[in-house]
């Protein structure tokens, strides 16, 4: 197999070269995501224009040398410590998969990775010079990345992901697996969901075999949300709206991750995971109180608010990532339904519907096992110094 200076060697500048973000087929600029208007209509179909064009055909696959051919087990996870990466990880362990995570450098290892059986390679996806190295010897990418709170969005999410795709297409992976934003298509006005429609298509261009993953919401997120607050009675801060989420386990997509990936009709499509039910901010909060045997302190915030700060926000440059993340908080905070129907998606997977974890059954869970831990301990709730 070639080494990994070889292959970054005959990979184009653009991604080898430090300092350079700028992808194969782009051209960068410093311009803001252009909204709706923005998208161009081809006779070869739609094509998204974010801060680059998104079309990935002028990339053509580079000839390397033939290698020593890869394992199908071999997997790559990108984003491996987060809330639905580090679930993937666990799952391709359990399965047998080789894994290598992709983390960035930092001061506090990855150790539970490595504990758990996965190889740990440092790489940024801001720093295109880092990747080509980590897909050496890889058969699958799965991409569970996404930029930190305090960067701006398109730094990792459109620049770091543009980069990495084109490294997996000149370096012959063999498969893609991108996790997406249920019904990103339709809210171009907001910068994250944009670009997750923008990278879908670039994907799809690039002639890579891919399956796209598209997500409507996480169970896990609702514990720091609601359940904590609720049991340590702090405030649970909500909307006055009727969004819809039909919230799924990460272990329940991780599962189907895997089940898809071994899939032959999942090659090439686009797939919606969406949970048994959606459910409205209130109808969590109520059930949470129920299971926790108290009332919650609900603080409502009214969406006009959210808008006015968007709006606010957008008159200062330091400012201006704020506005991209209030944006889609107020996509997620209007009458909008993030949900799917999955009877078609079960049957092309082979998976039954009541396999699927139920958001009654985790919060129940959640809450008896917390309950019983604070009745051992002899402990109130209320106490702020004791954390789960």
């Amino acid at each position: 197999m070639a080494t990994s200076t070889s292959l970054a060697a005959a990979l184009p500048s653009r991604v080898t070269s430090p300092g350079r973000r700028a992808a194969l087929s782009c051209t960068t600029s410093r311009a803001r995501p252009r909204p709706h208007p923005a998208r161009a209509v081809s006779s070869s179909g739609p094509r998204c224009r974010l801060v680059v064009t998104c079309n990935a055909q002028a990339a053509a696959p580079i000839s390397i040398g033939q290698g020593t051919p890869v394992r199908p087990t071999s997997v790559l996870v990108v984003g491996a410590t987060g809330t639905l990466g580090r679930q993937v990880v666990r799952r391709a362990l359990d399965e047998g998969y080789d894994v290598r995570c992709l983390v960035r450098p930092r001061p506090a290892p990855a150790d539970f990775l490595r504990d758990w059986g996965a190889t740990v390679v440092n790489a940024d996806l801001s720093k295109p010079e880092t990747i080509p190295a980590t897909l050496v010897g890889v058969h699958t990418v799965i991409d569970c990345a996404t930029g930190r709170p305090e960067e701006p969005i398109r730094t990792v999410d459109w620049e770091g992901k543009v980069a990495l795709i084109q490294c997996a297409k000149a370096m012959g992976i063999q498969k893609y697996v991108f996790y997406s934003i249920h019904n990103c298509d339709k809210h171009p006005e907001v910068p994250l969901m944009e670009i997750k429609y923008c990278t879908e298509r670039f994907i799809q261009d690039t002639g890579l075999d891919y399956t796209i993953i598209r997500l409507c919401g996480f169970m896990q997120g609702l514990i720091g949300q609601y359940a904590v607050p609720i049991l340590e009675e702090k405030s649970v801060w909500g909307t006055d709206a009727p969004t819809r989420i039909a919230y799924m386990d990460t272990q329940d997509v991780a599962r189907l991750t895997f089940v898809a990936l071994r899939n032959e009709k999942a090659s090439k499509k686009l797939l919606t995971f969406a949970g048994p039910r959606a459910w409205t901010t209130q109808e969590v909060i109520t059930l949470c109180e129920r299971l926790a045997g108290q009332d919650a302190n609900v603080t409502t915030v009214p969406v006009a608010v959210l808008r006015f700060t968007r709006q606010l926000t957008r008159f200062f440059q330091w400012t201006n990532d704020v506005a991209d993340r209030l944006a889609f908080s107020e996509v997620l905070s209007s009458d909008t339904v993030f949900s799917a129907p999955m009877n078609e998606t079960y049957q092309l997977l082979g998976v039954e519907a009541k396999d699927i974890l139920t958001l009654e059954k985790y919060l129940q869970d959640y809450f008896s096992n917390i309950l019983k831990k604070l009745k051992g301990l002899k402990a109130q709730s209320k106490q702020s110094d004791i954390y789960f």
